[in-house]
């Protein structure tokens, strides 16, 4: 292929304010298998900020028990540790307010830094921020927690942040959201 058969990818084409039937030859196949996306809204009554330790809560956004992936916002209140960890799956994070480094790394994601993640790295997450981070986080697999001594704690999958999730929601009385699962 020659430099001037290749043409520069535009915005698509389309004026329309309207929903468009777009022809799909598998359109039974997909209505009787396919699973509908999902919405979560902003209110703290669709997922509330779940305590994860002293300093820190969890806006629990999706569980997929199938492949073992759950997305959350993680906060971090103010400076401060979540715990050494190693991950047994990829994780793709987005910075949205504050700081938050990796003491093994050398550097600092700050609001619109995306992070990524790969099975078997072994971290600590800290905020030096005086009022923390927000991180956006899509995680697949589980997390291996470890002591300071390096001694393993606990593994959380997504088995254990919906336990996390619904037993707080069960605690405080506030509905489980369905539209968190697929």
């Amino acid at each position: 292929m020659t430099t001037s058969t290749i043409t520069k990818m535009t915005a698509p084409p389309s004026s329309a304010y309207k929903i468009v039937d777009v022809p799909e030859g598998y359109a039974d196949v997909i209505k009787r298998h396919g699973i509908p996306g999902t919405f979560v809204a902003s209110s703290e009554r669709e997922s509330p900020w779940v305590p994860f330790g002293p300093n820190a809560a969890i806006r629990h956004l999706h569980f997929d028990t199938r492949h073992n992936i759950f997305g959350n916002i993680l906060w971090m209140k103010s400076a401060g540790v979540i715990g050494t960890h190693k991950h047994r799956g990829t994780v793709v994070m987005m910075c949205l307010e504050g700081s938050a480094r990796y003491l093994e790394y050398d550097w600092v994601a700050g609001p619109g830094d995306f992070i990524y993640e790969t099975p078997g790295l072994i971290h600590t997450l800290v905020s030096d921020h005086p009022n923390g981070v927000k991180l956006f986080g899509w995680l697949q697999g589980p997390l291996e927690f470890y002591d300071d001594n390096g001694n393993f704690v606990e593994t959380v999958d997504v088995w254990w942040f919906i336990n996390h999730y619904e037993s707080y929601c069960r605690e405080h009385g506030i509905p489980i959201n369905k539209q968190l699962y697929i």
